[in-house]
């Protein structure tokens, strides 16, 4: 298998790609092309050949004292020097990954993974942001854990996604 990774543009011509969720799916098939002309997110597609094995998509972010208890925004702070104490830190979240049924359980999300983080921090350097981001289904939380990510607010507990954050410093590509 030879991935290469696309950025989806107007012009592409959409393949079939069904990952068990029809939220995703629809997310792909019907709105993410939408997204990326109106400057909201931009979606990077992982393909064998002509088949879509997986895609996310990427916006900007951010995590701010607002949004967190006191306890959660102390460890933040405690990543900067205090010269560098800000009310907010840029982030990129993502908000969609999905991958093809037939692409499960074989390793591929977390090398999905590896090619999302090495693109942000190595190939994308017009801006710069410090945390990833994403608001995990409840059921995905073990497979961001395993990649490093942390539940922002440990005491979260409503609705069907959970908030978490990777640190980008932990990279060491």
């Amino acid at each position: 298998m030879s991935m290469k990774v696309v950025q989806l543009t107007s012009d592409y011509e959409m393949k079939p790609f069904d990952c068990g969720d029809t939220e995703l799916n629809g997310f792909l098939l019907n709105e993410a092309k939408a997204f990326s002309k109106n400057r909201l997110a931009n979606t990077f597609l992982i393909c064998d050949g002509d088949v879509i094995i997986g895609y996310f998509s990427l916006f900007n972010d951010k995590i701010s004292k607002q949004e967190v208890s006191k306890a959660v925004w102390r460890k933040i702070k405690k990543l900067f020097p205090h010269s560098k104490h800000f009310g907010s830190y840029p982030a990129v979240k993502i908000g969609r990954f999905a991958i093809a049924l037939q692409y499960r359980n074989c390793g591929m999300g977390r090398k999905m993974m590896v090619v999302l983080q090495y693109r942000l921090k190595k190939e994308i350097s017009s801006s710069t942001f410090r945390f990833l981001t994403v608001d995990a289904y409840l059921e995905a939380i073990p497979f961001y854990e395993r990649n490093g990510f942390k539940r922002l607010d440990p005491e979260e507990i409503a609705g069907n996604t959970r908030t978490m954050f990777f640190d980008m410093m932990q990279l060491d590509f």
